[in-house]
């Protein structure tokens, strides 16, 4: 049984059909590339997966329950996150508040801020990604490839089960993007799903188990040469 399913997802914004029946089937562990021209409904797709947008028609499996999705948290809380290129981080705060924004550990009734755990637990998941950074320093002082890093810790803090990256290699360096892809391998082993949007074709055969094509917002079937 697949761990995820999207079902004929069909979305219409005005004046254009963004999705025409769109399937997606995901196994528990695997790293899944979405790929497709820019405007073929990949990105789309993905909000609507992550609860960002609703879809008009069709359905979304889980475990081989039907869910329903009423916003982004939901998604979260059912074990789906969502890496944009553009970060959903607070550039003026540090990074252990960005990584528990809204889920800050307290130490009392009164609701006081536990800075101690706060910051051990942001370490032990930067740790965990084996990510040198200062928990205490700003968002704003961070480079791409360390604030990428705050958005996959943030994604683990929540018990993501699958998370999707939308071109997570665009602005990396060579030396960043090896270790993106070593993570993302890591993830995988770790039974965390993966779904990986790109146009660089080398870095889906290096790391990828299947592929799904996505052309004009419908679904391709894709070549063999594709499954590992």
């Amino acid at each position: 049984m697949p761990f995820l399913e999207m079902k004929n997802i069909v979305k219409t914004y005005p004046g254009v059909q963004a999705l025409k029946g769109v399937n997606l089937s995901v196994e528990a562990g695997e790293v899944h590339a979405l790929v497709g021209e820019n405007g073929a409904g990949k990105s789309t797709l993905m909000k609507i997966l992550a609860g960002a947008e609703p879809m008009d028609s069709g359905k979304l499996v889980m475990d081989g329950q039907e869910i329903q999705l009423s916003g982004p948290s939901d998604a979260q809380k059912k074990g789906i996150s969502m890496i944009y290129q553009e970060f959903n981080l607070v550039p003026e705060m540090s990074v252990a508040e960005n990584i528990f924004l809204g889920r800050e550990p307290v130490r009392s009734k009164l609701g006081f801020i536990d800075w101690k755990a706060l910051r051990t637990g942001a370490a032990q998941l930067l740790d965990r990604l084996d990510a040198r950074i200062n928990v205490r320093l700003p968002v704003s002082n961070l480079s791409i490839a360390q604030r990428q890093m705050v958005e996959i810790a943030k994604a683990l803090s929540h018990k993501a089960q699958l998370i999707a990256m939308d071109e997570p290699s665009a602005t990396l360096t060579e030396h960043e993007l090896a270790h993106l892809l070593k993570l993302i391998k890591d993830l995988s082993q770790a039974g965390i799903t993966v779904i990986y949007i790109s146009h660089r074709l080398e870095e889906i055969f290096e790391i990828c188990d299947r592929v799904t094509i996505l052309r004009d917002g419908e679904w391709i079937t894709p070549p063999n040469l594709f499954h590992k």
